[in-house]
């Protein structure tokens, strides 16, 4: 597979397992995960042809590292945002003091007022890391960075879970949590 391929095949993952898992025939276990030949049978059938080695590659290369395989390699899901009913059954945690949230400009005005919303997603998320979380804000417009008293957010009682990949899961992120940057 090509990076272009590579990219295409990831995204249509996402959408499988993060969103549609009907659309290939397949069900997913209520935390999220599938059976690695099951997949593959239905990729294939679907026209997205895929080997093990291929997926196998994906999850390690992902630079989102969105996938994971479980511990006997026969299982794989999406490690967060999902739109469907999944438990990922990620222990609540204590957060960093601050972790940052990418946006688009235009998407501030609501922010300011409503705060971070889940919207479609099971979650928020956040991040301790700003240059990928500043490119994911870049999806949707000019890209701003957002600064979130997770710390203060948490000892106001707030849950915190965190993704095996790294990736903070709270409900909502009220306004008053959420640093702007200067207009």
């Amino acid at each position: 597979m090509n990076d272009k391929e590579i990219i295409r095949t990831s995204k249509f993952l996402s959408l499988i397992l993060r969103h549609e898992p009907e659309r290939v025939g397949l069900k997913l276990d209520d935390a999220g995960w599938t059976g690695v030949d099951g997949l593959l049978r239905a990729l294939n059938q679907h026209g997205m042809p895929l080997t093990l080695e291929e997926l196998k590659h994906i999850v390690a290369t992902s630079d989102k590292k969105r996938f994971a395989f479980s511990e006997d390699a026969n299982r794989v899901r999406a490690n967060q945002g999902h739109s469907i009913e999944v438990d990922l059954r990620y222990v609540p945690q204590t957060p960093p003091e601050m972790l940052f949230h990418g946006t688009a400009m235009r998407f501030l005005d609501s922010i300011r007022r409503d705060g971070l919303q889940r919207m479609e997603r099971h979650d928020v998320h956040l991040s301790a890391e700003t240059k990928l979380t500043l490119q994911v804000g870049g999806r949707h417009g000019k890209p701003v960075l957002l600064a979130v008293r997770a710390g203060d957010m948490h000892r106001a009682g707030h849950e915190f879970r965190v993704s095996v990949n790294g990736v903070w899961l709270v409900k909502h992120v009220p306004p008053q949590f959420i640093e702007f940057p200067a207009a």
